[in-house]
């Protein structure tokens, strides 16, 4: 599995890297599914409300409601029928390469498993809704889905009498077969509204809407092939004859001709089967993540801030418990978080400088903390000489992913608190800070580049430090398969560092500070309380 997915990923990233420069990587339309997702569900739903002020329920009426509407009216209600074809069946497109992206990016194990569960359940209403979708037009190819489709339903023992036997002859069927189907067609599409809505609870910020100028373009070029290639009907459906030939819609309908020739039992057993397998692969095999982040109560001033930039919905601020001056507490939810660091990239109390006492801040992760990570990069530094020294925070899942001397490799980025760029300069660990995350379009955990780029930027706290020059830190955002980009850009950094000269406002660590900092953590038990405070932060 774990090499399948590396082809997919590398292959996604590489189809990926020219749409970046058609488009830009904030409109890539492969990395906005989920939003390109919603925005086709409006279209249907929205041509779908227009159709029906034109649809008439009656047998005869609805094919010729339908003809009447596509070819008297096409202008303007028959182009409304081929944009509600054609977005349902981009729709349903979109939704099985989403799913596959997602299981080739490893995003839906673990605690991500809700979403990926959920994504399953929309994908079957999605297929409901455009088969009911099919026999309202009753012309030869919705009689041949009627029949397949009732056929199919009567091998469940579930129903008293045979469906099927309302379409045996054109008498038995009546115009409230058609008021229940509309009734379906409006019900089911609810239901997937409702699911959606559920699909993304456990999501911070999701995104349900794609770039407008993204937008715009998906639905010029659906006009323009309603226009070219307008949707018509395949005659009217006659129950006193079998159809011989019909066209299939492959995106919606695709399984009908395997229905039509396998036993209904074989059909029941694969689907249920294919279901259940779909919805278990969070759990083939599990994940194992690493321990959700904690929180430390004596750092933590109830600030929000880690509420505010997890992208998973794993912390809430409820009423404080410990009696101190605050009126908030975190609380981290384990079933949630993915252990990303975000939060703790993001803790004002996140600072390295501090030189006796552990090195606890306000919300940490157990099995990847601060100090171990600041004791990484006094490691990491010992690696580098020379002039330009470029010290690299690399995403696990960029191109950067492979370790490398002078490299410190996170579950994203954004898990670094911009005082230990700071730290790293002012203490003349490199001269410089290469910032290496996963490629723009697409973060692995989603929010972590924006967040790097606005705390960079001083536009959202924790705010980098005015003295630290912009010009010695190096962001590169690449996918798995930019790793010459990636070499390229650090090396033309690490020459403008070297005829940059040394950061003027360095202090470097003397071998006594070095060894306190580089030393084992100490453990939570043993950690500075309010009675022992840690010592002074002297590099904020």
């Amino acid at each position: 599995m774990t090499g399948i997915r590396g082809v997919l990923r590398r292959g996604f990233d590489r189809i990926e890297r020219p749409l970046d420069r058609l488009f830009g990587a904030d409109w890539n339309p492969l990395a906005n599914l989920g939003p390109l997702g919603w925005f086709l569900f409006w279209i249907v739903a929205v041509t779908g409300v227009y159709l029906f002020i034109f649809f008439d329920t009656g047998v005869v009426a609805a094919y010729e409601s339908v003809e009447w509407l596509t070819n008297d009216h096409w202008f303007h209600a028959g182009l409304t029928r081929s944009l509600h074809r054609y977005a349902s069946d981009l729709l349903v497109a979109v939704m099985l390469i989403h799913m596959v992206r997602e299981w080739a990016f490893d995003r839906y194990r673990g605690r991500r498993w809700f979403s990926w569960v959920t994504g399953v359940l929309v994908l079957w209403f999605v297929y409901l809704s455009g088969i009911t979708g099919y026999w309202l037009v009753w012309d030869t190819l919705a009689q041949y889905v009627a029949l397949t489709t009732t056929e199919l339903l009567d091998a469940l023992p579930f129903f008293a009498e045979p469906i099927a036997r309302n379409f045996l002859t054109p008498s038995s069927l009546s115009g409230r077969f058609f008021t229940l189907m509309v009734f379906l067609h409006i019900a089911i599409p609810l239901i997937l509204l409702l699911m959606m809505w559920i699909h993304v609870q456990r999501i911070t910020s999701a995104r349900t809407k794609p770039p407008r100028g993204l937008g715009t373009i998906m639905l010029v070029a659906l006009v323009a092939v309603s226009y070219l290639m307008p949707a018509v009907s395949q005659g009217a459906a006659d129950l006193s004859t079998v159809p011989a030939e019909i066209g299939v819609d492959w995106f919606i309908l695709g399984l009908y001709p395997v229905i039509d020739i396998a036993p209904p039992g074989v059909i029941w057993t694969g689907a249920l089967v294919i279901t259940l397998l779909l919805i278990g692969l969070p759990w083939l095999p599990p994940r194992k993540e690493a321990a959700a982040a904690q929180v430390f109560l004596d750092y933590c001033n109830g600030c929000t801030r880690c509420e505010a930039d997890c992208p998973y919905n794993a912390i809430t601020m409820v009423p404080r418990s410990d009696g101190a001056p605050f009126p908030l507490e975190a609380v981290v939810h384990a079933d949630r978080c993915v252990a990303c660091g975000i939060c703790m990239g993001s803790c004002p109390s996140s600072t390295p400088f501090r030189r006796s006492g552990a090195l606890i801040t306000g919300i940490d992760l157990p099995g990847r903390p601060l100090e171990d990570l600041r004791a990484e990069v006094i490691e990491a530094a010992s690696d580098l000489s020379g002039e330009g020294r470029v010290m690299t925070f690399a995403c696990a899942h960029g191109a950067a992913s492979v370790p490398k001397e002078g490299r410190v490799i996170l579950p994203c980025v954004a898990m670094a608190p911009p005082s230990l760029f700071d730290f790293i300069l002012s203490r003349d660990l490199a001269d410089g800070v290469c910032i290496a995350g996963c490629a723009r379009r697409d973060g692995f955990n989603r929010l972590g580049i924006a967040w790097t780029e606005a705390r960079i930027a001083r536009e959202r706290d924790p705010f980098l430090r005015a003295r630290v020059p912009r010009e010695r830190l190096l962001t590169v955002w690449a996918g798995p398969s930019e790793t010459a980009r990636l070499a390229s850009e650090t090396r033309r950094f690490a020459e403008s560092l070297a005829a940059l000269g040394p950061f003027e406002n360095r202090r470097p660590l003397d071998p006594a500070e070095k060894e306190v900092m580089a030393s084992p953590p100490v453990s939570p038990a043993e950690s500075p309380t309010e009675s022992q405070p840690a010592a002074p932060d002297d590099g904020q």
